[in-house]
């Protein structure tokens, strides 16, 4: 019987809420660090403008394939992909979701 080494998982990075005081956030916002077409500073503040409550976690989601051509951000459980990282960030505001 062969045993397959599938290594460490990925590592995950939470960034914590901008404005802790906000109350909890129903948003899950995620993004892979190694994508080309977004950079982990500027997406996160961008993606805390929107949300400030949110905790936006960061590291490797297993969608290489469209990664390596489009901008992605998974939210609510949706990939959202576009060309750019501000086409992505317009195309995932309505699915935002309000805090109560």
């Amino acid at each position: 019987m062969a045993i397959i080494d599938r290594g460490a998982p990925p590592e995950v990075r939470v960034i914590p809420p901008a404005d802790p005081n906000a109350g909890p956030s129903p948003n899950d916002i995620r993004f892979c660090d190694k994508c080309n077409h977004t950079r982990v500073k500027t997406l996160t503040s961008k993606l805390q403008k929107l949300d400030p409550a949110a905790e936006i976690r960061v590291g490797c989601k297993s969608y290489c394939g469209p990664c390596a051509k489009r901008a992605f951000i998974f939210i609510n459980g949706r990939y959202i992909a576009a060309p750019t990282e501000d086409e992505a960030l317009e195309k995932i505001k309505p699915f935002i979701k309000a805090r109560k």
